[in-house]
């Protein structure tokens, strides 16, 4: 007899007689997969704006200068680009959280690196914890894009039989 993940994080049987949307909402699997859902939506979509805006911080400053010279550009206008992947980024892991969420982890990855990089390079000040925190992120991100598929394949098999 196959068992789900719910079963196993879920405090008591569910109740046959209750509607299938209301066992789900009961379900902690499912409400993880929700509140990461949401805040994987809105913090990428608030802080891809404020590239535009320097509201919150001066982005350009956790940026290795070695980046937009890649392409020949300021700076500034590199995070103008990055602010538009991450507002894309955020509206794609509202709607298809089970393959953007593995977008997000890449994109997490890449941000990591470039902090590693600045925090290496000689003379620069270090954003060590800045790194490890977005690696908390990064494992956040991929717990989406596995409770994503979970609730994907229990929503075609709604018995959670396989």
């Amino acid at each position: 007899m196959a068992n789900t993940l719910a079963t196993y994080l879920s405090p008591s049987a569910p109740d046959k007689s209750a509607s299938r949307s209301s066992l789900r909402l009961n379900e902690p699997a499912y409400q993880a997969f929700w509140l990461l859902r949401l805040g994987f939506f809105v913090l990428p979509v608030v802080f891809g704006i404020d590239k535009f805006f320097n509201w919150l911080t001066f982005w350009p400053k956790y940026l290795w200068i070695g980046f937009p010279h890649l392409v020949s550009i300021s700076p500034q206008h590199f995070m103008y680009f990055v602010g538009g992947i991450e507002i894309a980024a955020g509206i794609g892991v509202l709607l298809l959280p089970r393959f953007v969420a593995y977008v997000i982890v890449a994109w997490l990855a890449g941000i990591i690196t470039n902090l590693v990089i600045i925090s290496a390079a000689a003379g620069h000040v270090a954003y060590w914890d800045i790194a490890l925190r977005d690696f908390g992120l990064l494992i956040g991100a991929l717990a989406l894009a596995r409770l994503a598929a979970f609730v994907h394949h229990k929503t075609l098999q709604p018995t959670g039989k396989s």
